[in-house]
């Protein structure tokens, strides 16, 4: 396996060790120690160390060596990892984060190089796949926040040069490779996010193919994006049959938006001119009309901000269905959602991308944003498409539902409802009592958060309490047959949401400002101070060791894999996989502001139990296990079969 751009990048960072000591720059001591707090280094110095060590390394080799797609899906532990974010670090102590290099040439929002440098922080935690959300460009039209979003995907193939080093003076495109190398020569897979659905308004296909998008008239006073522009709105009875008729998975004659909304769009126009700030269309009339951006599409009503900078793409053309709504890009009816309606060019085009950073990069799986939201037969070819130049190349789906379907459609892994369910001990019984009637046929993520949802600490910030929470979730996830899933951050209890996407309320929007937010612009984690908590790392590392060691009990999604024995306390919550040789029990305490008690009750009149996290012994006395938990306390036994 070739390392030549990593060693390429080390060479430069060894050329210029010890000239850019001004001004002092700072790294997170968790980086590469356990322990909180800050350490002052030379950049290029550190960061060549930090390659240094990867590329003198004996490369592990990976954690399933030539499994399947499915398989090594299954036993992945994976960390989805947002560059421009993750790796972000206030190194100037100024108190804010650049979105321009400092000057000595090192950038403090998020890079490659950093990412590299994080890999092996990632490994300690028994990490052996990286997920990361779009590394490629975002458009600079109608930017949302000062960075933009990394879904408005101005070039598909070209990759965000923000996510470079200039003091490296290397394309993003050489430093994405090398960190692929570096990934791939520790061991780890990488699974990369592809956005299929949407482009930026200023794409550079507009100009070329403008027939791919939708178009308003444009505002008569300025020529731009009339304000009033936004999702359609529809009446109490009509939101009604919308519900039941999608409930049914009836498309036919699916109620559209009234006259008045679908008036607003245009054809697409004879020429286009693009600049920085503005993508405007000439009509043959003479007529001005512009790219329109996107909105949150379903349910029907939902009340997230306005997508600025992304367009939706036009995946069918069809004279009556030439506007934006629930029903021409998720939902598609019936009439729309013919053969002979497909926007061919644009699906070939589509199916090409992933190939391409296959044959670049040697990605090992893609992650399909609003992958839900293609069409059938394309969402088909571009899984085809990409196994055919590997059969065990993973596609897992932004999905929460993780169905036999799902499977049938070639996909290895769904998001899964977990997230919404997580916080109360008594939504998780009914969704796992579910699961265990149902069995799992596609593995979900196993995790309480993700970029688009409210972080596990949400609101909790400053109480002491985050990692009480995030540990008994985490704890969970992983005596489950899930995914463990480590959203960036949740390791050091970040509560700051990335996104204001899904289960946020009216005051999270009054709070949090969406072109604050750090999909948009610069922002960072605590990662000196942990947010005044104990970071969680060696509690993942040891579940996740707990995992490999009881990987076959684990992994089974069988019909009737789990059991939720009784516990009297109402905060506790007894998970058992039952094994050939024995059991495997886990009890945590759901609650992360107050202790508990409580018992549980065993056929065997009286044993020790050895929790396998701590080493502390329990003793079960008159068929009884009595216990006193803390916060988000979470204990893991290894019951033998008794004889």
């Amino acid at each position: 396996m070739s390392i030549q751009h990593l060693t390429t990048l080390l060479d430069t960072l060894d050329n210029i060790r010890g000239r850019r000591l001004s001004p002092s720059y700072c790294v997170p001591s968790l980086w590469n120690e356990n322990r909180t707090g800050i350490n002052i280094v030379d950049p290029a110095g550190y960061y060549g160390d930090m390659l240094d060590s990867i590329v003198t390394m004996e490369p592990p080799g990976y954690s399933c060596p030539g499994a399947s797609a499915d398989e090594w899906t299954r036993k992945s532990s994976v960390y989805n990892l947002f560059v421009r974010l993750t790796t972000a670090f206030d190194h100037n102590g100024d108190g804010k984060i650049a979105d321009r290099p400092l000057v000595n040439g090192f950038r403090e929002t998020g890079t490659f190089l950093k990412s590299i440098a994080l890999l092996p922080y990632l490994k300690r935690l028994g990490i052996d796949t990286v997920y990361l959300l779009p590394v490629t460009e975002p458009g600079r039209c109608r930017r949302k926040g000062s960075l933009g979003s990394p879904y408005a995907v101005r070039n598909p193939y070209r990759i965000d040069p923000l996510l470079s080093e200039p003091a490296l003076e290397r394309t993003a495109e050489e430093e994405f490779s090398a960190f692929m190398e570096a990934a791939m020569h520790m061991g780890m897979r990488v699974v990369l996010e592809f956005v299929f659905r949407t482009s930026a308004v200023d794409s550079d296909w507009v100009k070329e193919h403008p027939e791919w998008y939708y178009w308003l008239h444009a505002d008569k006073k300025n020529g731009s994006l009339p304000e009033s522009y936004a999702s359609p709105v529809f009446d109490q009875d009509t939101l009604n049959r919308i519900y039941e008729q999608v409930d049914k998975h009836d498309f036919t004659d699916l109620p559209e938006p009234d006259n008045a909304f679908r008036q607003r769009f245009t054809d697409p126009p004879e020429k286009v001119l693009v600049t920085d700030k503005t993508v405007r269309g000439i009509d043959s009339d003479g007529e001005e009309c512009v790219v329109a951006s996107a909105f949150s599409d379903w349910p029907p009503d939902d009340q997230q901000p306005p997508w600025t900078d992304v367009a939706y793409l036009k995946l069918h053309r069809h004279d009556a269905f030439n506007y934006i709504a629930y029903n021409t890009i998720r939902m598609y009816d019936t009439e729309l959602d013919q053969p002979e309606h497909a926007n061919t060019e644009l699906w070939n085009t589509l199916g090409s991308i992933i190939p391409f950073f296959q044959d670049k990069y040697s990605i090992h799986g893609a992650m399909i944003d609003m992958g839900h939201a293609l069409p059938p037969a394309l969402k088909k070819s571009i899984v085809e498409k990409a196994r055919e130049k590997d059969p065990d190349f993973a596609f897992w789906d932004e999905n929460f539902d993780p169905s036999p379907a799902i499977k049938d459609e070639g996909f290895n892994a769904v998001f899964g409802s977990l997230p919404f369910v997580i916080h109360d001990p008594v939504f998780i019984r009914g969704l796992l009592n579910f699961l265990n009637k149902t069995g799992i046929a596609v593995p979900f993520f196993g995790t309480g958060e993700s970029h688009n949802t409210p972080r596990v600490c949400h609101n909790l910030a400053g109480t002491q309490i985050c990692g009480n929470r995030a540990r008994f979730i985490f704890g969970l996830a992983c005596m489950l047959p899930a995914i463990p899933f480590i959203h960036s951050g949740m390791e050091i209890c970040e509560a700051k949401p990335v996104n204001l996407g899904l289960n946020f309320t009216d005051r999270d929007r009054e709070q949090w400002r969406t072109d604050t937010l750090p999909l948009f612009s610069p922002g960072s984690y605590d990662w000196a101070g942990c947010n005044d908590e104990e970071p969680l790392t060696a509690f993942i590392a040891a579940m996740l060791s707990l995992r490999k060691k009881y990987e076959p009990v684990i992994l089974n999604g069988n019909p009737g894999f789990l059991s939720l024995p009784f516990v009297s306390s109402p905060d506790m919550l007894a998970v058992m996989r039952k094994g050939e040789e024995g059991n495997l029990l886990f009890i945590g305490n759901s609650n992360c502001k107050n202790k508990t008690t409580g018992y549980m009750e065993f056929l065997q009149k009286s044993f020790t139990l050895k929790d396998m996290i701590s080493g502390n012994l329990f003793s079960v006395s008159e068929q009884r296990l009595q216990l006193e938990m803390e916060p988000g306390e979470c204990l893991f036994f290894d019951i033998p079969a008794q004889p």
